[in-house]
């Protein structure tokens, strides 16, 4: 009879073991089966990419009232914001707005000059005998000259235009092509706008590298041609120099032509030479330099 019991006991053991295995296993099988379930739904975050790349965005050295460290980036920008006052003062007055644009940007050195952002002058106009406005003083071709000083920028814009209209020594620009850009360019300089031998052809350059004629062209209703800017203009070779020994011709070794990008620093680094040294070859008085200029480099 023990015996019997024993048996009973010992089967309703085993019979009580097997019947728990399958619950612990299927518990296992669902967590294993969750754990993956929830890191397949788990999201991914790919990297932030930049909003706006910049591609070739070149840097430059603009000497005006002051001298300016800008890129090619700040100039375009300076173009989209001031783009519409030149259209306008070109319908009002006659002026070029690719040469207010161009003048903006090598006068004010595209708004970064001490001047532009101290007294909102964007066209390095000095105060003269009639001025009765706010006015700052700032070295120039003398010290502590005195330069007109304006509440907006569109004020220096539009002082800017009733200055070129009202002066008598001016006249003779608006004898050219409301479009002629070259002409106006080196009109400018004809009149004494700017002492600045090489003044026309930094102007024609950045008409040309950032296509200001385009604006002209919206005014005069003339289809516009891009120009290639890798392509240098006869307009940004033909640069003035002061030594008549400099040698232009196109196969000289001893010359090197400004290319898209470059800055007398790289240049003299290029050539194994002083950045002083390669203005006194070439008689510069500053670090400009434009596209399509030739340098004597040996």
């Amino acid at each position: 009879m023990i015996k019997k019991i024993v048996l009973l006991l010992v089967i309703l053991a085993l019979a009580s073991c097997s019947s728990s295995k399958p619950a612990i296993a299927t518990t296992k099988k669902a967590a294993v089966h969750q754990t993956r379930t929830a890191a397949a739904k788990k999201p991914v975050y790919a990297k932030p990419t930049a909003k706006y790349p910049s591609t070739n965005n070149t840097t430059e050295v603009i000497q005006s009232t002051s001298k300016t460290v800008v890129t090619s980036d700040l100039i375009n920008n300076y173009v989209l914001q001031y783009k519409d006052i030149a259209v306008g003062n070109m319908k009002a007055y006659g002026i070029p707005a690719s040469i207010i644009l161009a003048q903006g940007i090598l006068e004010s050195g595209a708004g970064r000059g001490d001047l532009a952002v101290e007294a909102n002058n964007h066209f390095g106009i000095k105060c003269h005998k009639d001025w009765l406005g706010e006015s700052v003083r700032h070295d120039d071709d003398a010290a502590q000259e005195c330069f007109r000083k304006y509440n907006q920028v569109s004020e220096s814009y539009r002082d800017h235009a009733l200055f070129l209209v009202g002066k008598k020594r001016y006249e003779s620009l608006f004898t050219y092509e409301k479009d002629d850009y070259k002409a106006w360019a080196k009109g400018l300089r004809a009149c004494g706008y700017a002492t600045d031998p090489n003044y026309p052809d930094k102007l024609i350059s950045y008409i040309e590298r950032y296509n200001l004629h385009q604006y002209d062209c919206q005014v005069t209703g003339k289809t516009y041609v891009a120009i290639n800017k890798t392509a240098p203009t006869r307009s940004s070779t033909s640069v003035a120099y002061s030594d008549p020994k400099i040698n232009m011709n196109t196969n000289d070794p001893n010359l090197y032509e400004v290319q898209k990008g470059d800055t007398l620093y790289s240049i003299s680094k290029k050539f194994n030479l002083l950045v002083d040294d390669l203005k006194k070859k070439n008689n510069l008085t500053d670090n400009a330099i434009s596209i399509g200029q030739r340098l004597r480099v040996k």
